[in-house]
């Protein structure tokens, strides 16, 4: 089976995060970035269906910076090639542009199966799973937790609130958004990302100019404005339902 995985770095959401002087994008200066968590459980999910069945696994990402390392840990979990798209790629990059650029180098690669986060805490205009299958003229499953191949035939475990759980039989070649993998994504020890940095290489492919069409124009970001405190009611469960319906009815609710 040939996967392609792609991946995109986002924030650290540990970190504090600062608006730059255009107040339209944030502050990349110290800024650390990570892989999104759920491309890295599409990552493991890939390389889980690469020893159960076989095949090659191939990761895609933009060149960011700190790509690289995450490219030698994906190698160093198992991923069979490397491939970073070389453009002006810009942290603040709209998925848009992000899914046409990965489109063109995926057509090339002619893959079974995409997979790829199902969604990030930076995707302002649209996951990124769905972006690319429309490009690809592929189906789209998201929010997967768990795959398993039959021939051209792939059974997607999808879960629900409450602790429903669906499967769904969808025709490869097709795009699955990972919410998360079979099983948590492997510890590599930094040793075997070191030996991965000497033995894997990584492709670099160039792509045509960006475009971002269709994606939204940011024209304002600011820190979220403090509001009035909220009002806490006491009392017991009559005298909280009357304070209620006092304040409903001031407001013209009820």
């Amino acid at each position: 089976m040939n996967i392609v995985v792609l991946i995109k770095l986002v924030p650290d959401l540990v970190e504090e995060l600062e608006i730059d002087e255009s107040g339209k994008s944030l502050d990349t200066t110290f800024m650390r970035l990570i892989i999104n968590e759920p491309d890295e459980h599409a990552l493991e999910q890939a390389i889980v269906l690469k020893e159960r069945e076989g095949g090659e696994v191939t990761v895609l990402g933009p060149s960011i910076e700190d790509m690289d390392s995450v490219l030698f840990t994906a190698s160093a979990k198992g991923s069979d090639r490397l491939i970073k798209l070389v453009d002006s790629f810009e942290l603040e990059v709209n998925n848009h542009a992000l899914a046409r650029a990965f489109t063109s180098v995926i057509s090339e690669l002619n893959p079974d199966l995409v997979l790829t986060g199902v969604q990030a805490h930076n995707d302002l205009d649209g996951s990124l799973g769905p972006l690319v299958a429309e490009n690809l003229g592929m189906p789209y499953v998201g929010y997967v937790s768990g795959v398993t191949a039959s021939g051209d035939k792939l059974t997607v475990r999808k879960e629900y609130p409450g602790g429903l759980i669906a499967e769904m039989e969808v025709t490869t070649p097709a795009v699955l958004g990972i919410q998360a993998a079979e099983q948590p994504p492997r510890y590599v020890a930094i040793s075997k990302v070191r030996q991965a940095m000497k033995t894997a290489t990584i492709e670099e492919l160039a792509v045509s100019a960006l475009d971002p069409s269709g994606g939204l124009t940011v024209s304002q970001m600011f820190q979220p404005q403090v509001g009035e405190r909220a009002e806490m009611i006491e009392g017991d469960i009559d005298q909280i339902a009357a304070k209620l319906v006092e304040l409903f009815g001031d407001l013209g609710v009820v």
